[in-house]
């Protein structure tokens, strides 16, 4: 029985068809998970972006800097604006966000904070004297009032450990500042 089985060649096709479908349906796994964490990860940055332009429309700028101590109900705003995207309530606003402090731009174009940052509740102090001549030299260019906020979502792959996606970092999370002045 064992030696018609080996000659017999009427299931080969079927065979050889199940074992190159796994070889390609893994890569279109991989590409169907990796697609969606890009998807998740862009629209995380909206929903970022969303909560830091809450804080401006919000606050009255000409009247209620720093926006951290001044605007009553900002913790609420930032969450509501930040779920708003199609992530929905999944979107949590990272522990000790937003923050809110004085920055100057370097020779670099990088932002350096001048003076301390502040948090809800805490406002950021001034540096002395308000200018940014610490940072770039001979500049009398005040500091800019800027408002960072960090938003987190728990991407969990579609297809668990058979996707490279298993192995991206989670939760994804998107930092976004807003100046406020």
């Amino acid at each position: 029985m064992s030696a018609r089985f080996i000659r017999e060649t009427k299931g080969a096709a079927a065979v050889e068809f199940v074992l190159w479908l796994a070889v390609l349906v893994l890569p279109l796994l991989n590409a169907v998970d990796l697609g969606i964490y890009v998807f998740q990860k862009m629209q995380l940055q909206m929903a970022a972006q969303a909560a830091s332009h809450a804080v401006w429309k919000s606050c009255d700028r000409s009247a209620k800097l720093p926006a951290v101590t001044n605007c009553s109900g900002l913790a609420t705003t930032i969450l509501t604006a930040a779920q708003s995207t199609t992530l929905g309530t999944a979107v949590t606003v990272v522990s000790g966000s937003p923050t809110e402090g004085y920055y100057c731009v370097n020779s670099a174009g990088a932002l350096v904070a001048v003076g301390t940052t502040g948090t809800l509740g805490s406002a950021p102090t001034k540096p002395s004297p308000f200018t940014c001549a610490t940072q770039v030299s001979g500049s009398t260019t005040a500091p800019g009032d800027y408002v960072q906020v960090t938003v987190s979502y728990p991407y969990e792959p579609v297809f668990g450990n058979v996707s490279m996606a298993s192995l991206l970092t989670t939760p994804i999370t998107k930092t976004t500042w807003m100046r406020m002045n």
